[in-house]
């Protein structure tokens, strides 16, 4: 078993390994593609879900499956007046992220909590973690349920938990948070201080920064991801406004000036919704407002329906009514399964100039130098992603896209599209996949500069 000790004011773990479990639920896509990243040192190549994996008991897999059928219905149905607000609003309460100030303890158990200690008293995720057992390697949880069954059935090795929100609320914490062996992988310095207000061990926690995408960063000294901004910064700074007042910033950070060139490609708008597709309609505006520019060839639109079938049959009848259909600049991606969509979402991703979305666990890819457009949050965790994101400059505010038209070039004429990609790469965190495995694989400490910590 991996043992621990105290090194410079955290947790340092011993006993390297070459792979690790990999545990995710299958509710949205946030914890899936918190996962995705370590899929190549993922024991088996797999990412195991936990309330859909071979073997998973019928009981067990409805006590998970009410979940996810409530969360996905009101998300939805959140768009209709009035009776969807306040459905969604009981759903979004038991979920609240209590303000932080004044720092105070905040350890005493959530309702949201004790839903799921119940659970798990009565043998949820025990059939799992008997099977986990039989291979001894580490576990890395993107979802606090999955290591809290982890630690209450015996898990043998060592269990660390990826948050991936810029803020969580007390669910976050086990009941008993200052004696739980459970270690976090957070993406920012706030959610360290939360979790310590929680209850949780400071040297139970390290600021790795989110886990993005290996193919779009391309190594510790990110080739790929510097390759595909200074691309970037062209389309998105067309006057040449921000490059000349940033000049000696660009040089000092990312490249000479004279490096950044026309690119091959238009400006491309990547609208991605989310795993209930509660969003769909701004997409359907977005392609209204912009046909023209994508027939004169002045732009290309990426909509992303992820796995939801029903999402891209939708956008493919809007592309049809709009006589979009057979243009190469209009794509709407979708795949049968999570993980071959989240590889064509990421390669998408390398040629996007914009990236618009609801502030969810996307809100940390501005880290690849991607400036995000913010539809409106869903849920109390999104509001603190919005937030988090304007602090450091990656994100802004969509306008109303019915006039996305006239606003997006607004932006790009003014060089502010660029500023945010920029400020995205400054100081949005960029190496948490490698930091998360330095710790669990190598028993390295492994944390993001302090100029991060935000």
């Amino acid at each position: 078993m991996s043992k621990d000790k105290t090194k410079g004011g955290v947790t340092a773990l011993l006993h390297p390994h070459e792979k690790m479990h990999v545990v995710a639920v299958d509710m949205g896509y946030g914890h899936q593609r918190a996962a995705y990243p370590f899929l190549d040192v993922a024991y088996g190549g797999q990412i195991i879900n936990a309330n859909r994996y071979p073997g998973i008991s019928a009981r067990e897999q409805r006590t998970w499956e009410g979940s996810r059928f409530w969360y996905e219905l009101i998300s939805r149905f959140k768009r209709v007046p009035l009776i969807g607000s306040a459905a969604f609003g009981i759903m979004d309460y038991f979920q609240r992220i209590e303000p932080f100030y004044p720092r105070r303890d905040l350890s005493r158990i959530s309702s949201q909590l004790n839903y799921f200690i119940k659970r798990i008293s009565n043998g949820l995720g025990l059939a799992l973690v008997q099977e986990l057992n039989k291979t001894r390697l580490p576990l890395l949880s993107t979802f606090f349920v999955t290591a809290y069954f982890a630690e209450a059935h015996n898990f043998k090795e060592a269990i660390y938990a990826v948050v991936c929100d810029a803020d969580v609320a007390r669910a976050w914490a086990p009941p008993n948070s200052h004696k739980s062996r459970i270690i976090y992988l957070v993406p920012n310095k706030r959610v360290k201080e939360r979790l310590q207000l929680y209850g949780v061990a400071a040297h139970k926690i390290y600021v790795t920064g989110f886990p993005l995408p290996k193919e779009n960063i391309g190594g510790r000294e990110q080739p790929i991801l510097k390759k595909d901004l200074r691309g970037r910064l062209y389309n998105l700074d067309p006057r040449g406004v921000y490059r000349k007042k940033y000049a000696k910033l660009i040089e000092a950070y990312l490249c000479p000036v004279n490096e950044i060139k026309k690119n091959k490609h238009p400006l491309t708008v990547t609208f991605a919704v989310g795993g209930a597709g509660a969003q769909r309609d701004v997409g359907v505006t977005i392609v209204e407002r912009l046909a023209n520019h994508c027939r004169k060839n002045m732009l290309r639109l990426n909509l992303v329906a992820g796995i939801r079938n029903d999402v891209y049959l939708y956008y493919e009848r809007v592309l049809k009514e709009y006589k979009l259909e057979n243009l190469p600049n209009v794509n709407v991606l979708y795949a049968n399964d999570k993980m071959e969509y989240f590889k064509s979402f990421n390669k998408a991703l390398r040629t996007t100039d914009v990236l618009w979305t609801k502030p969810s666990e996307l809100t940390f890819y501005t880290g690849l130098g991607l400036p995000i457009v913010m539809a409106d949050p869903v849920g109390a965790q999104e509001r603190y992603n919005r937030d988090w994101l304007i602090a450091i400059g990656g994100g802004i505010n969509s306008e109303d896209p019915r006039y996305v038209n006239e606003w997006l070039f607004d932006w790009l004429n003014s060089g502010w599209l660029a500023e945010a990609a920029m400020e995205g790469y400054l100081d949005a965190p960029k190496l948490g996949t490698y930091h998360i495995e330095d710790i669990i694989l190598k028993g390295r400490v492994s944390e993001i500069e302090d100029v991060h910590l935000l």
